[in-house]
């Protein structure tokens, strides 16, 4: 139990246990983050990353547990009312829509507000300079790594205060990522929390505030991601030695 004196997190999604069918796929996993921190998910294939990620944006019915956004338990709340709390979702796959506009994407992203959303446009741009230069044309034409900008910058359309990636950076380049995560670290800056699941884990843990390896649906390490990196057994085990 939290004394009073000690802050809320922004994010405080606690005991999920759930899965698809009868079998739990999370077993007791607990995610915390707080206002403009980087926590990333990490952990084997299977270990159920993705599927935790899912679980806070409400598209895993919990058997146990609740997640709690800004102090408001949201447990109950769809995906789409989780959108209108603050939750912006990047899936991995299927994230843009490959025939229309870059501009249009962002458009698209906007679905919720009925205010001028020029501004955020504008944002948008100059955080993601290489997509501004192509804002006429079609997504689908853009290399992988712009798409990936697309579909952070449509999430960011909405104004969340919480960001969720799911493996932002798989099928990039390294060179890709590294620029990937540089806009990530400058989209935290401005406040906004980040949640992401993430393949490359070592790179991952370098720009991350808090760090958490899944094993089996459960937390297994949960620290800074400078100490993960620093931990032998965490080296050993999961980042290749």
């Amino acid at each position: 139990m939290q004394s009073p004196s000690q802050p809320q997190p922004f994010l405080s999604a606690q005991g999920m246990r759930g899965g698809y069918g009868k079998a739990d796929i999370l077993h007791g996993c607990t995610l915390t983050v707080d206002r403009g921190q980087i926590a990333v998910i990490v952990g084997p294939n299977g270990a159920g990353k993705s599927t935790a990620m899912k679980a806070v944006f409400g598209m895993l019915p919990l058997r146990e547990g609740r997640v709690v956004l800004g102090g408001e338990d949201i447990t109950p709340l769809s995906p789409q009312d989780r959108v209108r709390k603050g939750m912006g979702f990047v899936p991995q796959t299927h994230n843009i829509f490959p025939t229309m506009t870059v501009e249009e994407n962002l458009e698209m992203g906007a679905f919720i507000r009925d205010d001028d959303v020029r501004q955020t446009m504008a944002q948008v741009y100059d955080l993601f300079p290489a997509v501004a230069e192509k804002r006429k044309q079609a997504a689908g034409e853009l290399s992988g790594g712009q798409r990936q900008q697309v579909a952070v910058g449509r999430a960011l359309m909405t104004r969340p205060q919480l960001l969720m990636l799911d493996e932002p950076t798989a099928g990039v380049s390294p060179i890709v990522m590294d620029e990937l995560f540089d806009r990530i670290i400058e989209v935290a800056r401005t406040g906004i929390s980040i949640l992401m699941v993430e393949q490359n884990a070592r790179q991952a843990l370098e720009i991350a505030d808090i760090g958490y390896v899944l094993v089996q649906g459960a937390n297994r390490y949960t620290d800074t991601g400078e100490a993960l990196l620093a931990d032998p057994e965490v080296r050993r085990t999961f980042l290749g030695g």
